[in-house]
């Protein structure tokens, strides 16, 4: 009997997209299926013949030789036919997302272990300088009893005799077939029959470790530092995950940290401000002189180069920014007012010229009401 049109059977053009052939195929396969119509001869053939040319149409080989010679191209290769198909598989792959099989078996492999995180508390000496800290870190570690293996020292890890070693079992119903996860094994295709009795099996225990962190110089809040192999312990002898380590850096009292600068404020006193003079600031590696140019006013900032941060990527240092207020004396004697009431009175009586700010403030409220009331 001669067989039908491949394109025919699935109801495509010659030229459908591999898409549309397997939407098809789909759609057919669900309509005409054993196992979702009745005991049908008629329905069970047509659902041999599409799946026959789903399996010439979804190759693109046997696609390429079916299109130039028909059905004897794809006989001649010795491939074709509905007789050398795992329908197991070919539907599995299809169907798999409705019915929850998977295509093809295989026991599981053993989950890395989960990759985990400490958050460490730094001070800005300590991340401007590095240092080297100890932590302690809860986690899943390598049983060294069973050397990971979840089995009784002693013992044997036996293959699964329901699975074969495999991890999946499969389960057919006429030309249905689909993988599931072994029920003996859950999937790991062994059994442990005698289990570890400090890690019930697992090859992993619940404990704590200490490690040696070494903290390079130049670190800031969201860095972070991988230590590879320090995470949790997989399963039955699986590697570890990796433990990441994230910076924060605390606030400092005298410094603020931008990037690779310091910035901090220094007091000064009027006499220093206005006459000049030089005063010690503090920086991380000690205190420093600072030359203050005469008529100084407060919030002038000062760099000092090289006195900042060195950056633990491209080895920059930093500056530092001192930014100067001058301050304003408190708890004066009465001597004290009286000698600062002559001097603002010596100030006054010279036209503003030792006040070019309240000078030039004055100037600008005046000309601000003259354009108000004209």
């Amino acid at each position: 009997m001669a067989k039908r049109d491949c394109y025919e059977v699935l109801g495509i053009s010659r030229d459908a997209t591999e898409k549309e052939v397997k939407k098809a195929y789909k759609r057919l396969a669900m309509k005409y299926h054993p196992d979702r119509t009745s005991n049908d001869g008629d329905l069970e053939e047509k659902f041999k013949e599409v799946k026959e040319a789903y399996e010439i149409l979804s190759d693109p080989q046997k696609k390429a030789a079916y299109d130039q010679y028909g059905h004897d191209g794809v006989n001649q290769q010795g491939r074709g036919g509905f007789g050398h198909a795992d329908f197991g598989d070919q539907f599995g792959d299809i169907f798999g997302d409705i019915f929850g099989g998977g295509r093809r078996g295989g026991a599981q492999r053993p989950q890395q272990g989960s990759d985990l995180r400490y958050n460490m508390e730094l001070t800005l000496e300590e991340a401007v300088k590095g240092i080297s800290k100890e932590i302690q870190i809860p986690t899943q570690v390598h049983c060294e009893q069973c050397n990971g293996s979840g089995a009784k020292k002693g013992s044997e890890v036996k293959t699964c005799s329901t699975c074969h070693g495999q991890g999946q079992v499969q389960m057919r119903q006429g030309f249905f077939a689909v993988n599931q996860t072994c029920p003996t094994c859950h999937g790991q295709g062994k059994i442990i029959s005698d289990p570890c009795h400090k890690c019930h099996g697992h090859g992993r225990y619940e404990s704590s470790k200490t490690l040696s962190v070494k903290i390079p110089p130049g670190v800031d809040t969201g860095d972070r530092i991988r230590l590879s192999g320090e995470g949790e312990a997989g399963e039955h002898g699986a590697p570890a995950g990796d433990l990441y380590v994230q910076m924060n850096v605390l606030p400092h009292h005298v410094f603020e940290r931008d990037g690779n600068n310091l910035y901090c404020e220094v007091p000064i006193s009027f006499t220093e401000a206005a006459l000049g003079g030089e005063i010690e600031v503090p920086t991380l590696d000690g205190r420093v002189k600072l030359k203050i140019p005469a008529e100084t006013q407060t919030g002038r900032m000062f760099r000092m180069r090289n006195k900042g941060v060195k950056s633990v990527r491209s080895q920059v240092t930093g500056d530092l920014m001192c930014k100067v207020q001058v301050e304003t004396p408190v708890k004066l004697s009465s001597k004290q007012r009286e000698l600062l009431k002559e001097f603002e009175n010596l100030c006054s009586s010279s036209s503003g010229k030792h006040k070019p700010k309240s000078e030039g403030f004055l100037a600008s409220i005046k000309t601000f009401f003259d354009d108000l009331s004209s």
